[in-house]
């Protein structure tokens, strides 16, 4: 099959053909159908939103080829390009993201829930997310108080907290998840 064709519209990738967008959301539950809340399955008749970093990821396994509104195809590199200038510490997070996409997992941006991520076992509509990811660098400094506060949010919408640290120099990512207890 050939790459689905999307079209860089502001700070998302718009796929306008249905059947295209049906496959990409059926298919690894890649991003939002336009005004379609919570879709379950793939029987919606709307155009399809990306997030950038998931039109990235997709650009660069092949799955996806993207072009400006005005027609110029964007390598991956241009789409790199324009993430470094959409996302704060693009690189890690985006390593992050490729991390758990290749493990299985949906990864939904989670801007909602106050974190990077939220990330599915199944895929929205199946499951609720059970996870939510915060991306940090190794030299970020974590405070009690700042750990206390994503604990008691996670915990809040049932659901574990989890820190995910990418190490640049081997492209592995450490993650630490957080349970509370109650006594």
């Amino acid at each position: 099959m050939h790459p689905i064709k999307g079209i860089l519209v502001e700070n998302r990738i718009i796929v306008w053909n249905i059947e295209h967008s049906r496959a990409l959301f059926g298919n690894g539950y890649y991003g939002k159908p336009l005004g379609v809340p919570k879709p379950k399955g793939i029987q919606f008749d709307s155009p399809l939103i990306l997030d950038l970093m998931e039109g990235c990821y997709l650009s660069q396994i092949g799955k996806l080829e993207i072009s400006s509104n005005g027609g110029r195809r964007l390598s991956s590199k241009d789409i790199r390009a324009i993430c470094k200038k959409e996302y704060a510490n693009f690189e890690i997070k985006y390593m992050v993201f490729q991390n758990l996409r290749d493990r299985g997992y949906i990864v939904s941006p989670s801007l909602k829930f106050g974190c990077d991520f939220a990330v599915y076992e199944q895929g929205p509509g199946i499951d609720h997310a059970p996870y939510l990811v915060q991306v940090f660098k190794p030299t970020d400094h974590m405070t009690a108080t700042g750990i206390v506060l994503f604990g008691r949010l996670a915990t809040t919408v049932k659901k574990q907290f989890i820190l995910a640290i990418p190490r640049t120099k081997d492209r592995k990512v450490d993650f630490v998840g957080f349970e509370w207890w109650r006594a």
